[in-house]
């Protein structure tokens, strides 16, 4: 990839800078480039990120919570980033890893909902079509050794039944009552696990509101990567609903009493 402006093929004169880059003795060489540069590139690695996704199941539905930040590698760069997008009416998708990768398979997904709409066959795609897609996707991208660095959570609700699994880069697929990708799935899924499992056909909205924003808590105090601004999506038999950006409440007074590291060594 050229990473120069100067280079971004607008047309000007090889002794003006337009954009006042570089000065004109160190300006990058803008003839032929070598073999690897002019064959295709695949990505190597993530680029801008975002973190953690959980998602639990409850009594009447399926409850979903993503924070809003993507990082630059270790800068907290981009902190109003939307990573629970709705597809159709009844499914909701959440992605962690890189965020471009995850603006393609929106695209991607909002296309094959409007092919589905105008087929006017008296189908819609529900939550379990949508992660089988998701899977054949990730799959053969994987198989050209050009992954979509994502991994991602499906939830839905249709014809009174509840959807929930998993899928990531490697094409590999889970289901569970209890999902977390990230951070999420080594801090998180033991407290999900713990307060979910075995209640899954007894936990009211307000309690499974309760637990998500205990373990956003948690992951927001842990993961270096996470942000205090976060999204909750419900869904059910009403539909699909994604709340305006929370805000958790945090206390760092605890801190006062930590004895051993920094300056604080008495």
């Amino acid at each position: 990839m050229d990473h120069f402006p100067t280079n971004w093929g607008r047309p000007r004169s090889e002794a003006f800078d337009a954009y006042a880059t570089y000065p004109i003795h160190q300006r990058p060489q803008n003839g032929p480039k070598d073999a690897f540069t002019s064959g295709v590139q695949h990505t190597q690695q993530p680029i801008v990120t975002g973190t953690s996704v959980l998602a639990i199941l409850y009594k009447d539905g399926i409850m979903m919570a993503a924070d809003n930040l993507a990082s630059y590698g270790s800068l907290a760069r981009f902190k109003d980033v939307k990573r629970l997008h709705a597809v159709g009416n009844n499914t909701v998708i959440g992605a962690g890893g890189d965020m471009s990768d995850f603006q393609y398979i929106q695209n991607i997904l909002d296309e094959l909902m409007i092919d589905e709409f105008t087929s006017q066959d008296g189908h819609s795609l529900g939550p379990a079509e949508i992660h089988e897609y998701l899977s054949q996707v990730m799959y053969a991208r994987r198989t050209k050794m050009n992954p979509l660095w994502n991994s991602l959570l499906v939830g839905g609700y249709k014809d009174k039944r509840r959807f929930l699994a998993y899928v990531d880069l490697l094409g590999t697929t889970y289901s569970a009552s209890t999902l977390a990708t990230g951070y999420g799935a080594y801090i998180a899924q033991p407290l999900l696990r713990k307060a979910v499992e075995g209640r899954e056909d007894q936990l009211t909205e307000e309690e499974a509101l309760e637990i998500i924003e205990t373990c956003m808590k948690v992951l927001y105090y842990r993961d270096a990567r996470s942000l205090d601004k976060y999204q909750v999506a419900t869904i059910n038999d009403k539909g699909v609903n994604i709340s305006e950006s929370r805000h958790i409440a945090t206390s760092w007074s605890f801190a006062e009493g930590i004895r051993g590291y920094g300056s604080q060594t008495q």
